[in-house]
């Protein structure tokens, strides 16, 4: 993509929708859609020249702070859809980068921000984007922001409903022994009543990641309904041990359209 004569790095990939990357409805999942965005990430990133290995060179490693979707549209299972991806910059600490999901026709089906830290893999201290991240901040000023980036979140009311306790399994975890962020909101979505899935489907998401679960930690997610129009949720989710929050999570949801 090319706008004012400077060339944005944009990168994009056909998905096709597996059955087992499907809801009971024969839907696309929101977990796999997320994956979608971040497999496309990790490769986009290792061909600019910042991918996990470029980092662990000096000894540091992405973790995703932030992330804010929006979705319109929820494809079926063997259709095929379009990913695209390109980095926005930086904000202060944080690597920004975009994501546009799209059917072959060009309707847009989801869009996302996302916020990302480099951590030192030693001391887990966080480091500077450095100058590979900050030449993309010119793309703010030739473009706008096409969605804004995820704020922070408060936290679930202390009143809300707790969830059954349950243990960070090994199949929970990445490449960094810790848990996948992706697999915070599989267990959020996993709290709600099956009839209410079933009669709704999301329209947005918003996450923070706070601190990192490791394999044998005990978890529960504490959930409270958002006052206010339209349907939102918020989810707290913690480790037992020593009620360390983890993960907060915004949901909104709307009614499913058959």
């Amino acid at each position: 993509m090319v706008m004012n004569n400077m060339e944005i790095p944009q990168f994009e990939r056909e998905f096709r929708i597996h059955v087992y990357e499907t809801s009971a409805d024969e839907r696309v999942n929101l977990c796999s859609l997320f994956n979608y965005m971040q497999d496309l990430a990790a490769e986009h990133a290792i061909k600019l020249g910042y991918g996990r290995d470029d980092l662990m060179r000096g000894n540091h490693f992405w973790v995703l702070s932030r992330m804010f979707a929006v979705i319109s549209e929820w494809p079926f299972r063997d259709e095929t859809i379009i990913v695209r991806t390109w980095p926005y910059g930086t904000d202060s600490i944080f690597a920004l980068r975009f994501y546009e999901v799209l059917f072959p026709d060009i309707r847009i089906i989801a869009s996302a921000s996302s916020s990302w830290l480099i951590l030192d893999a030693k001391t887990r201290k966080i480091q500077r984007p450095d100058q590979n991240l900050t030449r993309y901040n010119s793309i703010k000023e030739q473009t706008g922001m096409p969605l804004r980036i995820a704020s922070r979140l408060d936290e679930a009311s202390p009143d809300g409903d707790l969830s059954s306790e349950f243990r960070v399994k090994p199949s929970d975890l990445d490449v960094n022994l810790h848990t996948n962020n992706v697999n915070y909101l599989k267990w959020t979505t996993d709290v709600y009543d099956f009839d209410f899935m079933m009669k709704h489907v999301p329209s947005s998401v918003e996450i923070n990641y706070l601190a990192e679960s490791m394999l044998g930690e005990n978890i529960i997610i504490r959930t409270s309904r958002e006052a206010g129009n339209g349907l939102f949720f918020r989810h707290s989710i913690f480790r037992t041990s020593d009620s360390r929050e983890l993960c907060r999570i915004k949901l909104g949801w709307k009614e499913r359209k058959n």
